[in-house]
């Protein structure tokens, strides 16, 4: 008796049969009630994944976070100062004195006749919304994809980097000697949001935003410059203007008549407003003479001396004073030099009045 194993594969139908045994005898073929077959199970598609995930160029949503959160704290910051700057207020400063008046009142806290806390205010709180957005996943404005709003927040704290070296530039050569802490907080601030904005930022993609970057920083330079250039011109070299105090002498004698009108304008609280280098002033005074000129109630508006920037003292700038020689006498304002006469007659001012 021979035996021979039959095995059998079906392909379309991916079932594997297993070997069906027959027995030979001499006259005929009897299969073997062995016949089985079994399912194979069938393997999900495969996928081609890359061997090693690509880099991570875009800065994680906790470093968004942070820019947020720094570009918040200087949208307050300029915020209070321009505040102050459209109202003019004076301006609290923890180190340096008057000196953060000082600065936010001269030539250069303006732009092109915009205030400069107010341009910054609008900086911090753009670079705020986007990087929060960013960090959000929320729909970007404009339609624009993450890697161009990736784009243009790095060119806004390239931009206001720039500004805030400038200024520290300025601030070591016009303000020699001076201290502006609301000044360095903000060089602090626009050099942290530039460089964290920077290090998410791969090294080849560095490279190919480096361009951009130069000229940026060249059309913030040029820019400011443009404006302060023009600045100086209109105001004739004036950002150079500083006068000590000096005492102004009057030499001229007083009449008996004088001498009675300034004692009665002194009684009544007739105030006259002036500063130590306006010659109008000074001829005021010539008119009631030395001895009567002690008499008057004179408020010095820069007693500390004069320079571009320096404000007037609280009691001037409470009076809205506008120009020098003023006189308030009774509520009424009186611009420039008055006569003797107009002065008794605005006054009230009778010989039966003369004070004693």
């Amino acid at each position: 008796m021979a035996t021979f194993t039959v095995a059998t594969l079906s392909p379309s139908s991916s079932r594997l049969f297993a070997p069906v045994r027959y027995n030979r005898y001499p006259n005929q073929l009897r299969p073997n009630l062995l016949y089985k077959n079994w399912h194979l199970p069938r393997l999900p598609p495969l996928k081609c994944s890359p061997s090693s995930s690509e880099p991570e160029t875009s800065a994680t949503d906790w470093t968004y976070k942070l820019i947020s959160g720094i570009a918040g704290i200087g949208f307050l910051e300029t915020s209070y100062l321009a505040y102050l700057k459209l109202t003019d207020s004076d301006v609290f400063c923890p180190v340096g004195g008057d000196t953060c008046s000082n600065i936010l009142n001269s030539d250069y806290a303006v732009v092109f006749g915009v205030p400069l806390p107010l341009i910054g205010m609008v900086a911090y709180s753009f670079v705020a919304a986007l990087s929060l957005q960013l960090a959000t996943k929320e729909n970007l404005p404009f339609g624009i994809n993450k890697s161009s709003a990736q784009l243009v927040l790095l060119g806004s704290t390239t931009s206001m980097a720039t500004a805030s070296a400038y200024f520290l530039y300025i601030l070591t050569t016009a303000f020699s000697g001076s201290s502006c802490s609301y000044c360095l907080l903000s060089v602090l601030l626009s050099f942290s949001l530039f460089f964290i904005t920077l290090k998410d930022i791969g090294l080849q993609e560095k490279f190919k935003q480096l361009g951009l970057q130069l000229f940026i920083a060249s059309l913030v330079i040029l820019t400011l410059n443009t404006s302060y250039s023009s600045a100086k011109s209109d105001a004739s070299s004036g950002a150079k203007v500083e006068l000590p105090y000096f005492a102004t002498e009057v030499t001229a004698p007083s009449s008996p008549f004088a001498l009675s009108l300034a004692k009665y304008l002194h009684s009544i609280g007739a105030k006259m407003y002036g500063a130590f280098w306006c010659s109008h002033c000074l001829e005021q005074k010539e008119m009631f003479g030395g001895e009567a000129a002690k008499q008057l109630d004179y408020v010095e508006c820069f007693p500390d001396g004069y320079r571009t920037g320096t404000k007037m003292i609280d009691a001037c700038i409470d009076a809205k004073i506008e120009g020098f020689p003023t006189w308030i006498i009774n509520g009424q304002v009186l611009s420039g030099e008055v006569e003797l006469s107009e002065l008794a007659q605005l006054s009230g001012y009778s010989e039966s009045d003369q004070p004693s």
